[in-house]
């Protein structure tokens, strides 16, 4: 059974960036390809914040491979922009997590809490997309997490229905 109310709200993740030189192209901009790059520093974000940093989970031979990947440019980021990493799970079954990201451009001295329950997201949205995975062992052969990682379970769980907060991992 695959877990994705549509009507419930998603509980976003919210990290900071700022632009960095490396990170824009020629045309001054950020590289449409760093956004990738942005996407997963939110779900490792999201994970570490709720309390089983990657690192932990590949400890316990478990590891999550992205299988898809949607991206949406709506507007650019720019060099010394600061942007929000917004990552939030959208679905999720024993075997599967999916991601949903936006990043979105914010003040120089706005400042949010690392979990958003609200509707609207703060912030100019800039580009927006999604990571869907699958759960497998250091042989890259399909897990359940619920067996193989009980814990991590119940922490995505908890954190996709807004029960838990920072560190309760």
């Amino acid at each position: 059974m695959e877990l994705n109310d549509k009507n419930q709200p998603l509980r976003w993740h919210l990290h900071p960036l700022r632009v960095r030189y490396q990170e824009t192209d020629r045309m001054g901009v950020v590289f449409h390809g760093n956004y990738v790059n942005w996407f997963e520093i939110g779900r490792t974000e999201f994970i570490r914040h709720y309390g089983m940093p990657y690192e932990q989970i590949e400890r316990q031979g478990l590891m999550l491979p992205v299988v898809d990947l949607d991206c949406r440019y709506g507007a650019p980021a720019k060099y010394d922009d600061r942007v929000l990493i917004c990552t939030a799970i959208d679905s999720y079954t024993p075997v599967r997590l999916s991601f949903r990201s936006q990043v979105r451009r914010i003040g120089e001295h706005e400042q949010y809490p690392a979990e958003w329950a609200e509707k609207v997201l703060p912030g100019e949205p800039l580009v927006e997309g999604g990571t869907r995975h699958v759960w497998v062992n250091d042989q890259f052969k399909p897990v359940r997490l619920d067996k193989s990682l009980p814990e991590l379970y119940g922490l995505l769980k908890a954190a996709y229905a807004g029960n838990l907060t920072e560190g309760k991992g």
